[in-house]
């Protein structure tokens, strides 16, 4: 019987072991993983004009377009929100990075990190970035972008975007009103230049296409 015991004991501890690794490669996965990439030019901006209305929890939503905007980039941070009217719309905010941030991303000790909407930067010494130019540049080189998928393929593929994906999205930079039966109102305002810092300073994406480049 103690044989028997010891027996369902180690076999226990494997399972458990085996459960343990796989949670843990599972969590390392989803986080994605810290990258580098070379040769990303900036967003490309035009003229654009439309409009698109949507309804969701008594609001009346309209989407204007400011701008057609695509992005081919390389994401340096993900955060994904779910409350509220702005994580219906936006679930995923993609801090996205170009140009020389990009390239020497892994070379540079950046401290990435996202909350509450914003994105934020860091490193040890500013002297590591050199490479870059200086703080204005890397402002000029990222962005915190709000995605609002345009349809459920696309809201499928924003959900399976990882950190170190390069990633390629088509759509427009948009204003988000929104008002309800009761006079509530709601706004999100997007961006249109690379170089803004603080309040207003995000890019709100309607996003019509989105690749992950391998």
């Amino acid at each position: 019987m103690r044989r028997s015991s010891d027996a369902g004991k180690i076999v226990f501890r494997i399972i458990l072991l085996l459960v343990c690794a796989a949670l843990a490669g599972y969590f390392v996965y989803s986080r994605g993983s810290r990258r580098a990439v070379a040769g990303l030019e900036e967003p490309v901006q035009t003229e654009a004009e439309g409009t698109v209305k949507l309804h969701h929890d008594g609001y009346n939503i309209i989407l204007t377009y400011r701008a057609a905007y695509e992005t081919d980039a390389l994401v340096v941070h993900k955060k994904n929100y779910s409350s509220g009217l702005t994580g219906y719309l936006a679930p995923v905010d993609l801090a996205l990075a170009w140009g020389d941030v990009a390239a020497y991303n892994t070379k540079i000790d950046f401290h990435w990190s996202q909350s509450g909407r914003w994105y934020f930067w860091n490193v040890d010494s500013y002297e590591e970035l050199a490479p870059v130019g200086d703080e204005s540049d890397v402002t000029r080189q990222s962005a915190n972008t709000h995605i609002i998928p345009a349809n459920g393929s696309v809201r499928r593929k924003i959900k399976r975007i990882r950190r170190g994906d390069r990633v390629k999205l088509k759509g427009y930079l948009v204003d988000m009103d929104a008002e309800n039966s009761k006079g509530d109102k709601r706004w999100w305002h997007t961006s249109l230049v690379r170089t803004d810092m603080g309040d207003g300073s995000c890019e709100v994406m309607y996003v019509t296409d989105a690749e992950i480049v391998k």
